[in-house]
């Protein structure tokens, strides 16, 4: 399960660059830059917030509840939310997160996917090692519990005793099977190495897959693929493009049908979730 996990934020991005080049990210005015300021400090203020409240709670919960996460998987849900509000993008959410143990696996535009699909349900985001690395990212990272991976076969089975540990705890480890972040306008074609990990005698039984999809839709005034993060975009340049932005466009995150594990395959699997996700994405 160490291949085609994609990552938080689309760090994988240079891997896909489309058939046209990416839009020129427009220059923040000076209404811009106060909007910059301004929600820059909320968000900040709110993830300060957020980061140091959630360590007392992680200590109540691992006393009465162990690994789980009951307390601060809504948590961050919250905090995610409170973001994505200060933001100024429109957010609602289709479906029901699904009951039982399962993981998540979803379509990849880019960074915003982090707020976005967290906002939705609890989900804890399976990224690369390197990223753990990354100054800033790697508190984030670690206080949310992101899952790292190596890209090491001599790891790989304790990677997946990891993954099953987790996934018997009740945590919803989201995957990208695009292994890649996009335009924000397609689906990519799933690499069904990673659902091999599903399959995992170590992993329960009854063991589901929910397939989400994430649907931007840019500002009136800007190129639909504003909110995609792909090519050699920087992330600071389109992240200041973003929270310059007067009025935002929306996002609808859809909570698909569980696919159940059991008799499956991983190319079934990758075929059934890619289906569901696609189809899911073109309603708009």
């Amino acid at each position: 399960m160490s291949e085609a996990i994609g990552e938080p934020g689309g760090a994988s991005r240079h891997a896909w660059h489309g058939d046209d080049p990416a839009p020129a990210l427009p220059r923040p005015s000076i209404l811009g830059w106060f909007l910059v300021a301004t929600r820059g400090f909320g968000i900040i203020s709110v993830l300060l917030i957020g980061v140091l409240l959630i360590l007392p709670l992680r200590g109540i919960e691992r006393l009465f509840s162990g690994p789980r996460r009951p307390i601060t998987g809504p948590w961050v849900q919250g905090v995610c939310r409170m973001c994505v509000w200060i933001m100024g993008m429109k957010w609602r959410r289709e479906g029901e997160p699904m009951r039982g143990p399962g993981a998540v696996v979803a379509n990849h535009s880019g960074w915003l996917d982090i707020l976005v699909l967290n906002a939705a349900m609890p989900v804890f985001f399976v990224s690369k090692a390197e990223v753990a690395g990354w100054p800033g990212i790697n508190i984030l990272t670690r206080v949310t519990d992101t899952h790292f991976v190596t890209r090491d076969p001599r790891l790989a089975r304790a990677q997946a005793q990891e993954f099953a540990a987790r996934t018997r705890a009740g945590h919803r480890l989201l995957f990208f099977p695009e292994g890649t972040s996009t335009d924000g306008r397609r689906v990519l074609p799933f690499k069904p190495t990673l659902f091999q990990g599903f399959l995992d005698p170590a992993l329960p039984e009854d063991l589901a897959i929910q397939p989400m999809t994430a649907v931007y839709s840019a500002p009136r005034d800007r190129d639909p693929r504003f909110y995609g993060w792909f090519a050699n975009m920087g992330l600071a340049p389109h992240l200041l493009a973003v929270l310059a932005q007067p009025r935002q466009g929306s996002v609808t995150v859809r909570l698909l049908e569980p696919i159940p594990v059991r008799g499956e395959n991983r190319k079934t699997l990758s075929l059934k979730a890619e289906t569901a996700i696609r189809e899911g994405f073109e309603r708009g």
